[in-house]
């Protein structure tokens, strides 16, 4: 089967050590001359330096929406495009920014995946499985808890992410300053900067996914919320102490979805014979077969979906996925993690099993996960500059 059987060629891969979201904190790291790391994005040299990841924020989704964030519109031109992670999810993109590492080595390849050992599919982000630790699931030291052996390092986000799986596991390090709304954490965020003469900070929103998941990114709801945002983070830049930096990455950006193209695969036999396990995202889906599995059943099933499907999907099988570089280097014990087949959409769809997707995620507008410029491209903005006194 060919990788880009679909019409449109596959996309290319990440780029991982050069321009994705795995060298932003090793980039801020390396600004505030934390030893070990590499400034890939040649980042200015600073006391201290915040790294805001705005969760949902794709660069396309920013220039659509521009007239709802005046500020961060203003500094557009002067940023660069990175690419977030495959599959463009927040727990492969968080995980590559907070380890600087790709999705094949720290492991966290998906939404949900395979647990080999468990014979079972697990959650990645708020639904961890008592049977999985973060530690070792993801065994690499964290940048931020590296930095902080060097310089004081603080998390700013909502409460419930203090100590969650998904902290521990990618995220660790340094301390935890709480915020349950944006202004909350904006201040929390402004006082922690200005507390240190050195920082590296890790300042967290995820309100613009939730509201996208919700109402869709193209909606009153999203533009009302980027404009919030947008409000806040002027402020925050207002308040900081000289001599810090501040620069801004998403995690991936969304496509919104039609209830029509919301399509239940499981309900075509053909799509799901020999399947042991489905997961992944609903638009990259990552499709596990029996182990007993007859020769050839790979190759059906890609045929399957590839007649099904036609243009409106990616179909890769995982050799093919790895050999195109979507993960980085995998190490061998995260190659079962990965599907055997993956169908990443191109057009604007959705797909779900049924059998286990829960009802709300069936009403979810806005998705990610796939291939598409509109999720794998995210804007990095630098909002201050050391060489401007910390304002901007």
């Amino acid at each position: 089967m060919d990788a880009a059987s679909a019409s449109e060629p596959l996309p290319k891969a990440p780029g991982y050590g050069r321009s994705s979201v795995a060298e932003v904190l090793t980039s801020a790291a390396a600004a505030l001359k934390v030893p070990g790391f590499a400034n890939t994005l040649e980042l200015p040299a600073a006391q201290r330096v915040c790294v805001v990841m705005v969760d949902g924020l794709g660069r396309s989704l920013l220039k659509q929406r521009a007239g709802h964030a005046p500020y961060l519109r203003s500094l557009l031109d002067a940023g660069r495009t990175l690419t977030a992670a495959f599959p463009t999810t927040t727990a492969a993109s968080l995980a590559s920014l907070g380890t600087g590492l790709p999705p094949g080595q720290h492991g966290m390849v998906g939404y949900d995946v395979l647990d080999p050992d468990q014979d079972k599919v697990v959650n990645m982000l708020g639904n961890w499985d008592p049977g999985v630790d973060p530690r070792r699931w993801q065994p690499f030291p964290t940048v931020l808890e590296q930095a902080a052996e060097h310089v004081p390092v603080t998390t700013v986000s909502l409460p419930r992410f203090a100590d969650s799986a998904m902290t521990r596991a990618a995220l660790r390090g340094g301390t935890h300053a709480p915020g349950t709304g944006i202004h909350a954490r904006v201040q929390a965020a402004a006082e922690s900067l200005a507390s240190e003469k050195r920082m590296l900070m890790y300042f967290y929103f995820n309100e613009l996914d939730k509201t996208g998941h919700r109402y869709g990114a193209q909606s009153p709801e999203w533009g009302g919320a980027l404009e919030e945002l947008d409000s806040a983070l002027k402020r925050f830049t207002a308040r900081l102490p000289p001599h810090t930096l501040v620069v801004l990455t998403a995690d991936h950006g969304m496509v919104d979805t039609a209830p029509a193209d919301r399509i239940d695969f499981s309900a075509d036999p053909a799509l799901v014979d020999g399947v042991r396990h489905t997961a992944g995202d609903p638009r990259m889906v990552q499709l596990y077969l029996e182990p007993d599995a007859p020769a050839g059943t790979l190759e059906r099933l890609a045929a399957s979906w590839q007649q099904s499907m036609g243009n409106k999907a990616w179909i890769l099988t995982r050799d093919q996925a790895v050999a195109a570089g979507l993960f980085g280097p995998v190490r061998e014990e995260i190659l079962p993690r990965i599907g055997d087949l993956l169908v990443a959409a191109r057009e604007p769809v959705a797909f779900f099993d049924t059998r286990r997707a829960s009802p709300s995620a069936l009403q979810m507008v806005g998705q990610h996960g796939s291939l598409t410029r509109a999720e794998r491209e995210v804007p990095l903005l630098t909002l201050a500059r050391p060489a401007r006194g910390g304002r901007k």
